[in-house]
């Protein structure tokens, strides 16, 4: 007998569905031949107002992996454009549906979407699937990212499809079902700009005022504000990243998003020994989207949309220029701001003296140069256990201890005050890639557990408990350098 969709808790509104059809394609998933349920986010789904034990079912399998609609959802592939790899180009969901927007208990909404789902109008020649490798990697990093504190897209399960798709060998295929603010893009604005009407642009960026940033709907020039306000979420992003050492690696402008979260995790890796340089994607082999060059990155993008808004910023194009130019000056300012007041934390300070820039300088030019671990330093300084990292043997560690206890020294607040806040900003473990890798192979052969324990121990990173010790261990020495591939 089959369920009615209803008794899942399924609330779906559509309306990104009411926008101009110049911004979608109306596409059903293709059906697969045998889904089933590889891993769900209970807790996830709870906070969605869905049905953990209905979901957890032949029928819930069915609807993740697009073989069933869920009642009052409006299917579409969304259309957006992006520079990749610095290069302008028309894209699109290839391999994605947005079933609609979750309404959840608390009021909020929240994208539904099927990542591996088959091809739509954007494929571009492309299967439209995904092998399981790449959905299970997206679903422990974008978890573990939440657990970090970091604004991210989420994943609720992912199933697999029964049928093998074909890469560099066949491999199980999947799909994951993604969970979003929303899935709109620096992209989208610059697919409307170049294809779109001024009107239809202006219906975009009045939806995505009334979507995310409701507080400015009355602002004398509010696509203005909306610049500045996306400017500032992206700023406290990506300083986000830099501070957990996290590489996205695939820094498009069509995964930058206007909400200000992290979107699609393909290439992505946390950096282990400290070096801006560091780059872990296949493709990028000039380094455009090193760790150390996205802040660069981000504002480069920024500046895309601000292109992209100049018709509605001002109708003289000059004075629009001038005034796009100005809100994009602001994102170094934010940046900065955001990262010296999470780099103060990592290292215990509350308050602000001038030489504290040349106080983590300082720390992070010793551990490029002697290649310490970034996350284990910064855990090392929060247990006071600076024998545990390679620095201790330097003296010019030595020297930067004791400068650092005297800037401790100059605050009001206590030594268990700070260590608190080094707790709270400095992770015990991250998703370690030598330990994803490990999770995926075995999920490969069919044994989830290993993923199950690692995703165990990224829900809260700060715990700082005995079972993450066992995760902070670092890879074995290889000549070969890590490296990352965009999912598939």
């Amino acid at each position: 007998m089959t369920k009615d969709f209803t008794e899942t808790g399924w609330n779906f509104d559509n309306s990104y569905a009411r926008l101009p059809q110049t911004f979608f394609t109306s596409q059903k998933p293709i059906p697969v031949s045998s889904p089933k349920l590889a891993i769900f986010n209970e807790q996830l789904a709870a906070s969605l107002g869905l049905n953990i034990q209905s979901l957890q079912s032949e029928e819930g399998a069915a609807a993740f992996a697009g073989n069933k609609i869920p009642e009052g959802a409006s299917p579409l592939a969304q259309a957006y454009a992006g520079h990749q790899f610095g290069h302008f180009t028309m894209l699109g969901d290839g391999r994605a549906v947005l079933l609609g927007e979750q309404l959840t208990p608390a009021g909020e909404r929240f994208d539904i979407q099927l990542k591996g789902s088959g091809r739509t109008p954007y494929s571009r020649g492309g299967d439209g699937r995904a092998a399981i490798g790449p959905m299970l990697r997206e679903y422990i990093i974008s978890e573990a990212m939440h657990g970090l504190g970091i604004p991210t897209t989420r994943s609720l399960a992912v199933a697999t499809t029964g049928e093998e798709i074909a890469r560099e060998s066949y491999l199980p295929g999947a799909i994951l079902t993604r969970v979003a603010a929303s899935h709109l893009r620096v992209g989208t604005f610059q697919y409307a700009a170049r294809w779109g009407t001024e009107e239809e642009l202006r219906e975009l960026a009045d939806y995505a005022i009334k979507r995310h940033y409701p507080e400015i709907e009355t602002d004398g020039n509010r696509y203005l504000s909306f610049l500045h306000e996306v400017i500032k979420r992206q700023a406290m992003l990506i300083a986000k990243w830099q501070l957990v050492g996290f590489i996205h690696g695939v820094m498009n402008t069509d995964n930058m998003t206007i909400s200000g979260e992290t979107i699609d995790y393909g290439p992505c890796a946390f950096m282990d020994t400290y070096d801006p340089a560091t780059v872990f994607s296949s493709i990028d082999r000039e380094g455009r989207y090193a760790y150390g060059n996205q802040p660069n990155i981000g504002v480069w993008n920024l500046a895309r949309l601000a292109e992209a808004l100049l018709p509605l910023l001002h109708e003289n194009q000059e004075e629009a220029v001038t005034l796009a130019q100005d809100k994009l000056s602001d994102f170094a300012q934010f940046f900065e701001s955001n990262w010296l007041e999470g780099m103060r934390a990592k290292l215990g300070l509350f308050n602000e003296e001038e030489q504290d820039k040349s106080l983590i300088k300082d720390l992070l030019d010793m551990m490029q140069k002697h290649r310490a671990d970034y996350t284990n330093t910064f855990r090392a300084l929060t247990l006071d256990k600076p024998e545990e990292t390679i620095l201790q043997e330097t003296t010019e560690f030595t020297q930067w201890l004791e400068r650092w206890k005297e800037r401790l020294g100059r605050q009001e607040e206590s030594r268990d005050s700070s260590i608190q806040l080094m707790r709270n900003s400095n992770p015990s473990v991250i998703p370690r890639n030598h330990r994803v890798e490990e999770a995926l192979e075995a999920a490969n052969n069919g044994d989830f557990t290993v993923m199950e324990k690692l995703l165990e121990v990224l829900v809260n990173p700060y715990a700082y408990t005995a079972e993450q010790n066992n995760y902070t261990t670092l890879p074995e020495a290889s000549h070969l350098p890590y490296r990352t591939f965009c999912g598939t």
